[in-house]
């Protein structure tokens, strides 16, 4: 097999090994194929700066104990009983970087994002926690897309007459400008002032705050900010 040709072939393997799902013969292989190409590292470094964007977003998480215990029945699969300590062997990043990593890149369609491909299409992805950190709220937009999709990974708590509005905040200190209004819970698609280049370019933050009516541009949120999260480039 050529791993370098076709290049989708090469990006895909490239991206699984910086994941940690490419395992057994097929790692020790491409493992071979990196030490001889640097095309192959180049592949892996990039994927690897991709997950590391996407880490420096999320906040500290210490998954329940039910949760170690089912990702450890599906990936290790035995009528054994395993001692406590097994996760160590997935490496101390998982945590951190499971739910949006592991959710965006290999199983987007799960969150109502963008369907599942061999590469995720060029993207603006946040993912906004409340004050405790925990993860509320996903939201994507292809690159020159005029629609954000939002997936509300806990409903919010939206004071009755009131609407859950998000803000962008540019990485300059600027003033936020509205984004559109999410639902309580859920999954919806926020039409947008313009496409998704023109308006996250140089944005490096979202939010949403509890408004007495959807945001208009030129306003600035009125109230505490309920939710916040960073803004990142996929690509």
């Amino acid at each position: 097999m050529n791993y370098l040709q076709p290049p989708e072939r090469l990006d895909k393997l490239a991206r699984e090994y910086a994941l940690g799902t490419l395992s057994g013969g097929a790692r020790r292989r491409f493992e071979q194929v990196l030490r001889q190409s640097p095309q192959a590292e180049r592949a892996v470094a990039g994927w690897q700066e991709r997950y590391a964007v996407l880490a420096e977003g999320l906040p500290p998480m210490a998954p329940r104990p039910d949760v170690w215990h089912g990702l450890q029945q599906r990936l290790f699969p035995s009528p054994v009983k395993r001692k406590t300590g097994w996760w160590q062997l997935l490496g101390g990043a998982l945590a951190g970087v499971m739910l949006c990593t592991v959710v965006l890149r290999l199983e987007p369609g799960l969150v109502g994002l963008e369907p599942r491909a061999e590469a995720l299409p060029a993207s603006y992805v946040g993912l906004l926690t409340d004050a405790a950190g925990t993860p509320s709220v996903l939201a994507s937009s292809r690159r020159h897309g005029r629609q954000l999709t939002v997936k509300l990974l806990k409903p919010l708590a939206v004071p009755s007459g009131r609407v859950a509005q998000l803000w962008a905040y540019p990485q300059d200190g600027g003033a936020a400008f509205p984004v559109g209004v999410l639902p309580a819970s859920g999954t919806a698609t926020v039409a947008l002032a313009d496409t998704s280049e023109k308006l996250f370019f140089k944005v490096s933050r979202l939010a949403v705050s509890y408004e007495n009516a959807p945001a208009t541009a030129g306003q600035s949120p009125t109230g505490p900010l309920v939710l916040s999260g960073h803004c990142v480039k996929l690509w």
